[in-house]
């Protein structure tokens, strides 16, 4: 599969400055082109009504030229001159933004600048990391600190439908840079359940993921070489350890794409990882399979799996 062209949300901040030089540089080494977009306030609703459209028009002109400036100071330190061409400042919401530019340039990839957010302030209104997260259908890779080249690539799987699209995401930039590969698996232990009469026992559950990612998931992995490990513990927190130790420079997870009131009640694995992780993050949209026909009442299946 080929690279398409890559978008970059950009700003002010360091942390955007290092989002686009990450993003130059996967662009380049792909051969695409990468596009650096900026969203700003659009003026002309709050204008003065006695103001014509023609005057409304030219003050949102001069308000883009100025904010222009002041977004390409901070980049041109980290970007070569040519790579300011692909600057563009629009008028708008910044979610709403990079949707425009993700259809207009046929992008297969957004970078963002990571910053932290409290709970409280996701509530609110949420970074613009989350919200691209919870609205764009394109992998998304979030930058923390000074996003340094992409050499250990660990992709976190769970037993679903979510494997095969994480795999090969986490695959394509380590081979993009000729990098190391970790495919782990945080194995949960089963949830009590008051309605089952006897608990299910660790080492059985243990077995029959294990059974499962033999057969189902470890086979989609095909790069040279990577290593396949299985961890036991909750998933958000054990991912996050297992990049720290394994100093991971990228962890790639598929998001099952929840309803975002779950998302704001609960919390999945992809969102805890977005809030805490202290490594870049590429989050890879998972659509939901067909639903397949039900059950027959005569057919006992036990399911285990760890969603991400």
């Amino acid at each position: 599969m080929s690279w398409k062209p890559i978008i970059v949300r950009v700003d002010e901040s360091p942390e955007s400055a290092s989002a686009a030089a990450l993003g130059w540089r996967i662009a380049q080494a792909a051969g695409v082109t990468c596009h650096f977009v900026h969203a700003t306030r659009d003026i002309r609703g709050s204008l003065d009504l006695g103001q014509t459209q023609e005057a409304a028009e030219e003050l949102q002109l001069r308000l883009l030229t100025a904010v222009r400036q002041r977004v390409e100071r901070p980049l041109e330190d980290r970007l070569p001159t040519e790579a300011l061409r692909y600057l563009v400042v629009r008028a708008g919401r910044a979610p709403a933004i990079l949707q425009r530019a993700v259809a207009d340039y046929d992008a297969g990839l957004v970078v963002l600048g990571g910053k932290h957010h409290s709970a409280l302030s996701r509530w609110l209104g949420g970074s613009t990391a989350h919200l691209a997260a919870r609205t764009l259908d394109v992998p998304i890779l979030v930058t923390t600190g000074a996003a340094t080249a992409t050499r250990r690539v660990l992709a976190a799987v769970d037993l679903s439908h979510a494997a095969r699209p994480t795999v090969e995401a986490a695959e394509r930039f380590a081979r993009l840079f000729g990098g190391w590969l970790r495919v782990v698996h945080a194995c949960e232990p089963p949830p009590p359940i008051p309605e089952v009469p006897f608990p299910v026992r660790l080492d059985t559950f243990e077995q029959v993921t294990h059974d499962r990612l033999e057969r189902e998931i470890w086979p989609l992995v095909t790069y040279p070489a990577a290593d396949k490990a299985v961890r036991t513990g909750f998933a958000a927190e054990t991912i996050a350890r297992e990049a720290s130790e394994w100093d991971a420079d990228l962890v790639v997870v598929g998001s099952h794409g929840k309803g975002w009131v779950d998302r704001l009640l609960i919390g999945s694995v992809t969102e805890q990882l977005l809030s805490h992780l202290p490594t870049s993050l590429l989050i890879v949209p998972v659509q939901a399979p067909e639903r397949r026909d039900a059950i027959p009442v005569t057919e006992s299946r036990i399911v285990l799996a760890s969603a991400l």
